[in-house]
């Protein structure tokens, strides 16, 4: 029996942050990983992914070239060099993180853990305790309860595909959905989108997801909404895809499926004998992420309350403050997301559908990227920010926006509601010139 401070199991983006924290604390900390340092959003999600959404951005920026009088005939794209990118992008971050793993006050160990009791597992016959066990073991992709599902793709399978498909068909025009058909119009592959819901991303605000589908479907991506998908079968042209869209039977076929409907915990082996509460989205915890059972904790995926790695390591965060005996700061209510199409998504806080269902009284603003100076020199003049303002202090309940560089401007919204600035506050800080951050200035000024 090897006795430390904490046992972290899983070391994903949540897993691995919050070892390093600890052992910054003077903690020892065993970290227990069955599969690649880094977890899926490194390996399998987030950072491949973007690797390859870059290489899309390069390729629509080239062939829309002539704007800026350029010439360039026929565009090669060289799919293999795009994989090979990828690779080398996740393996030079995973070296990264298998160095700060070497850190002192950290152990890594390899394989698959299991609970012996509320304070104990084991690893490959090793037994280990401590008096705070974290569970951060992440998510897999789901699928749908449908014939043929099996003959689709995960994230995962489509991330190590190293041939371009003709066509594909996605189920699910979720982020992950969204994403992937970016990325593949832009290499050529003919691309359908089929979402079940009257409109793509559908915890984004509607302007939003409404811009983004009428770009996409200029680029050539086939996006079909109100459609539920009931099966998958075999053909001579390849995969024919079943589904019911406004009442009607239709259907199409694709060289692939990708199925992208959500992911689910994934439950560490043996914790039905620690007695921790479970539920369908994963493992129930407190606002520090302990469960039900005193000293252990759930972060990230596996309690299902934001599958984003940012939030798996403010929720780790969260969870050492509460084991150091500490306060913590962080408020996981103000989680930003974004999608990274081109043009690029983001988002934090409320929608103004969710302000309507919970009766908030708000008042919104818009402003465009046309109106930008620096948007106008590149070229990029598509997308707008939406301000979503509570009427009754002029506090920012919501910042939605689609653009360039979306993902990077939303964190000045993030910043001035974590801070709990209003709208005018944020109107008179000095934003420099020419920038796109202007573009959020635009539409608080309007209040």
């Amino acid at each position: 029996m090897i006795s430390t401070d904490i046992i972290i199991i899983g070391a994903g983006p949540g897993g691995y942050e919050m070892a390093a924290e600890a052992a910054h604390h003077g903690k020892q900390v065993v970290i227990v990983e069955r599969d690649l340092l880094g977890g899926t959003c490194l390996n399998r999600g987030c950072i491949p992914t973007k690797a390859l959404c870059r290489n899309a951005e390069v390729i629509n920026t080239v062939c829309e070239a002539a704007q800026f009088g350029v010439t360039t005939g026929e565009v090669s794209v060289d799919y293999g060099v795009a994989f090979a990118r990828k690779e080398e992008v996740v393996k030079q971050l995973r070296d990264g993180v298998t160095m700060l793993m070497g850190g002192d006050g950290i152990t890594v160990v390899s394989g698959e853990a299991r609970f012996v009791d509320a304070k104990t597992i084991e690893v490959a016959g090793e037994q280990y305790t401590a008096p705070a066990i974290v569970i951060a073991t992440g998510s897999i992709p789901r699928g749908l309860p449908i014939e043929g599902a099996d003959m689709a793709m995960t994230s995962d399978d489509i991330l190590a595909m190293q041939e371009l498909p003709k066509s594909l068909c996605i189920v699910g025009g979720g982020v992950i959905g969204m994403e992937f058909a970016g990325v593949f119009s832009s290499f050529g592959v003919e691309v359908t989108v089929v979402e079940f819901m009257k409109e793509i991303l559908p915890p984004f605000d509607k302007d939003i997801a409404k811009r983004l589908k009428t770009v996409m479907s200029k680029r050539g991506v086939n996006i079909l909404t109100q459609a539920a998908v009931n099966g998958i079968h075999k053909t001579d042209g390849g995969l024919e895809i079943t589904f019911d869209h406004k009442g009607k039977a239709k259907s199409i076929v694709a060289e692939k499926v990708l199925m992208s409907v959500g992911r689910q915990a994934v439950l560490p082996e043996g914790l039905e004998a620690t007695g921790v509460e479970t539920s369908r989205r994963g493992i129930e915890v407190d606002n520090n992420m302990m469960t039900n059972v005193d000293g252990i904790y759930a972060i990230g995926d596996v309690n299902g309350r934001c599958m984003l790695a940012h939030a798996a390591s403010a929720q780790g965060s969260v969870a050492l403050a509460h084991i150091l005996g500490e306060k913590s700061n962080v408020k996981l209510d103000i989680v930003p997301s974004a999608v990274f199409t081109t043009p690029e998504l983001a988002m934090v806080g409320l929608t103004e559908q969710q302000c309507e269902d919970q009766g908030i009284e708000i008042v919104t603003a818009k402003s465009f990227f046309r109106s930008n100076g620096k948007a106008v020199a590149m070229g990029e003049t598509d997308g707008l920010v939406k301000l979503i303002v509570s009427s009754e202090d002029l506090t920012i309940v919501g910042c939605h926006i689609c653009g360039p560089h979306a993902a990077d401007l939303i964190q000045e919204a993030v910043t001035a509601m974590n801070a709990g600035m209003t709208v005018k506050q944020l109107a008179s800080a000095i934003h420099g010139h020419p920038t796109l951050s202007e573009v959020v200035k635009a539409a608080a000024r309007q209040f």
